[in-house]
């Protein structure tokens, strides 16, 4: 595929601009807001977009590559405008134009909202793997929902989480380009009938497209998300009758499904909607994939050489049976045949050693809502027990519920985990007996970000400074970044990193000022965790070393300790009450810290609600210390350790997920570890007391036990964190006390060490020099080489410089 990429001049991006303010938004430049001139920015960038998008289309029919499909519920990407400019290089010829114009292009690029498509790490990593397939020219689609509310807003009323409806869709989304005429009607519950199937219910999955531009403009692929229309828009006999809601009932039902992602379970209702999303999802991705492959293949055999689809998570795992129906009962494809290709064509990312984690429905309500699917389900799980003589334990139909984890994995060719650890704990436990099976399916691909995104648009002074030091090379190739490593003797480097790190720390510091009204001292530790919570991220070994480092700091403040912020940020599921309740302890706890005339100069806890993708790029280029401290063996894999990685933080963590190859890639002596392995959780567990030895051993944790409990954090409630402290003795699944005292004394190394400016930045300089590894580019070729079997569209072309 040749490019014919130009540099578009400030002044040709200036008059595209002024023309899509005036054409397509109908405004003058002298009454035009800021929402109008980043609506008219937007527009030009994409216009930008949209020739190597065509072009890129064009190369893989004519070359009748292999295509990329990957299937996930969640596609947090963020803000598009900015990384957008970035990776089409017309970041600065925008700012000339926005100066012109009398507006500040960050107060632009701000005012776009996060696109609300994800929660957390899955979502992330699925962003970043979009990226790296366009840089890298593998042609691609990846398949989601348009959920117009997302998970949810988050704020703090009295410190506990209170959830409102994100509303990124109320103005309009410029990035998207509405497809109605690939649309595809998907059904739900009636009966199975002859070999087929009659639905009682139909929504329509209707397509909105999102280019995905590369690094360089050299390749674009497509984000495909599906909006629920209703079959039947409205009844005006019902209207007319007078019965107004009910007249709007198909079209409430319908939107229903793409209204919020992952909807309280709790209740049947709840699963019911998840399990439509699901199929709502993976159903309308696999008749497009199919309409797809026969505009230019005759033979639905030849499927597994021009088509690989991914499933990211056991979200889309329905894809088997789907795709049997569809070639089967559509089609008219033989049984064995149909299983065949299905099995070569589909790949199953898992993400969870959580057995809770791995979807289970029950047989009556799959049966009720996917009627057929539950008959392919059972017919798929006889053939493979009659197939392998497999034990009478393993299977997908088991007491009354389909194993969605075991039907991803039998249905998959390849099965791949996410960090070394968690690919070789996936073969010894959640998936042990389909790995005697089926030996050499389960592969390792571990996780990586992309650095686009998560240094040169995050940290632009910290990008600045490896450019000018090594080159523009990293940004394509972060191998290359590892040329920076003898720097980390040269002191006027480490002086210039160290900057660096200040220039964003009083950034983050000002921001939090502002919006929160909490005075935080740019020149302390600045000490993060930013993660989705629960119990197994165990944020409340966080707080506890926190309250525990506080009261000692109270005891002797002049005992030479290192300041430090202390930040954290994430949200909790909805009907997750004791994350929720570990959320109101943080704030609870801040509250009195904050505001002690002893300590404020030496300890500060901030909580900035609604952690997302923009906050993430204002916390972790500013970070000097990553908390990276799950339970060892729950984690799988991580994507924020490596982004601190990446921008020059330290980390303090336990041999869990991709920690283990950061330390390796790091040095064992710039990672800060303590805890217990994988294998000595397992054998911690098998003494019923082990919290109570724990906490009988530590007179840390007793002081923080018994402040919580005697209502110090919480003086008009004294009694709200009994259940948390009952838990703690008795109920400690996740070993925080066993883990407390190593904890604890891992902090003090790093409170010695921050205060020692110039071995920590060497340090910090290594960390970053040494984090080539995780760049999402190199994930990617693993996946084309390992699991999709497919190759880049731009093998042999030059880079542009």
């Amino acid at each position: 595929m040749t490019t014919n990429m130009r540099p578009v001049s400030s002044a040709a991006l200036k008059q595209a601009v002024e023309q899509h303010l005036t054409y397509t938004l109908g405004k003058d430049a002298g009454h035009a807001s800021v929402y109008d001139w980043r609506m008219a920015l937007s527009f030009a960038i994409r216009d930008c977009i949209v020739e190597p998008w065509f072009r890129a289309t064009r190369s893989t029919y004519e070359g009748q590559r292999k295509r990329v499909y990957y299937l996930s519920m969640e596609f947090l990407i963020g803000r598009t405008l900015e990384d957008a400019m970035i990776n089409l290089g017309l970041l600065e010829a925008a700012r000339d134009v926005a100066n012109e114009v009398g507006f500040d292009l960050r107060e632009i690029i701000e005012d776009e909202p996060d696109a609300a498509l994800g929660n957390g790490g899955l979502g992330r990593l699925a962003a970043c793997f979009l990226e790296s397939m366009s840089t890298i020219g593998c042609p691609a689609f990846g398949y989601g929902i348009r959920y117009e509310h997302g998970l949810f807003r988050q704020r703090f009323e009295g410190g506990q989480q209170v959830e409102t409806p994100e509303d990124w869709l109320t103005l309009p989304h410029p990035w998207e380009f509405a497809r109605p005429e690939s649309a595809y009607e998907i059904g739900f519950k009636g009966e199975a009938v002859d070999g087929g199937w009659r639905p009682a219910e139909s929504v329509v999955a209707s397509a909105y497209d999102m280019p995905v531009i590369g690094w360089q403009g050299r390749w674009a692929n497509t984000l495909r998300l599906w909006g629920a229309k209703p079959t039947t828009l409205f009844d005006l006999e019902r209207f007319n009758s007078g019965d107004y809601a009910a007249a709007a009932e198909p079209e409430a039902l319908a939107r229903t499904l793409s209204r919020v992602l992952y909807p309280d379970d709790t209740t049947y209702q709840g699963k019911e909607l998840r399990l439509k999303q699901e199929f709502f999802l993976t159903s309308a991705a696999l008749q497009d994939i199919l309409r797809r492959f026969r505009t230019e293949y005759d033979d639905l055999a030849k499927l597994p050489t021009k088509v690989a689809i991914q499933m990211n998570d056991t979200h889309p795992a329905i894809a088997g049976p789907e795709l049997i129906r569809l070639l089967t009962d559509v089609h008219g494809m033989e049984w064995s045949q149909a299983q065949e290709i299905a099995r070569a064509t589909l790949g199953y990312t898992n993400h969870t050693l959580l057995p809770e984690a791995l979807e289970r429905w029950s047989t009556w309500l799959m049966g009720n809502v996917l009627p057929r699917h539950m008959q392919i389900i059972e017919r798929i799980d006889d053939d493979h027990r009659r197939a392998t003589k497999r034990p009478a334990h393993v299977g997908i139909v088991r007491n009354n519920e389909v194993q969605m984890g075991e039907l991803a994995f039998i249905m998959s060719h390849k099965v791949n985990g996410v960090s070394a650890l968690h690919s070789d704990l996936v073969k010894k436990t959640v998936f042990h007996d389909l790995n005697e099976i089926h030996p050499g399916r389960i592969i390792n691909q571990t996780n990586g970000v992309t650095p686009r995104r998560w240094l040169k648009l995050a940290n632009p002074p910290l990008a600045k400074l490896i450019s000018d030091k090594i080159g523009e090379g990293w940004i394509g190739d972060l191998e290359q970044i590892k040329t920076l490593e003898p720097f980390a003797k040269d002191a006027d480097f480490r002086r210039d990193f160290r900057a660096a790190k200040r220039t964003n720390k009083v950034a983050l510091s000002n921001w939090v000022g502002e919006t929160m009204g909490v005075k935080i001292d740019p020149d302390a530790m600045f000490d993060v965790q930013i993660k989705r919570i629960h119990e197994y991220k165990r944020q409340h070994l966080n707080i506890f070393e926190t309250i525990a480092l506080w009261h000692n700091m109270r005891e002797n403040p002049n005992a030479g300790w290192a300041p430090r912020v202390k930040i954290f940020g994430g949200k909790s599921a909805p009907g997750y009450a004791v994350a929720k309740e570990i959320i109101h302890l943080i704030n609870d706890v801040a509250a009195v810290i904050n505001n002690d005339p002893v300590t404020r100069d030496l300890l500060k806890v901030v909580y900035p609600p609604n952690y997302n993708v923009s906050m993430a790029e204002r916390l972790i280029p500013a970070t000097d210390l990553s908390e990276q401290i799950s339970t060892a063996g729950k984690e799988a894999s991580g994507t924020g350790n490596m982004k601190f990685t990446m921008n020059g933080a330290l980390t303090i963590g336990t041999l869990d997920g991709a920690n283990v190859e950061i330390r390796e890639q790091v040095g064992p002596e710039n990672f800060f570890l303590f805890g217990l392995t994988a294998d000595e959780v397992v054998k911690r567990r098998r003494n019923v007391r082990h919290a109570r030895d724990a906490i009988e051993a530590s007179q840390n944790m007793q002081s923080v036990l018994q402040m919580i409990v005697e209502g110090r954090f919480s003086p008009s409630d004294p009694d709200r964190y009994h259940g948390l402290v009952d838990r703690a003795w008795n109920h400690d699944h996740y070993l925080v006390a066993a883990d407390f005292d190593s904890y604890y004394d891992a902090q003090r190394k790093v409170d010695a060490l921050y205060l020692d400016p110039d071995a920590w930045e060497e340090q910090a300089v290594l960390n970053t020099a040494r984090s080539g590894f995780f760049s999402s580019d190199r994930t990617i070729r693993g996946y084309m080489a390992d699991i999709w079997e497919t190759e880049s569209a731009l093998v042999g072309e030059e880079s542009l410089t």
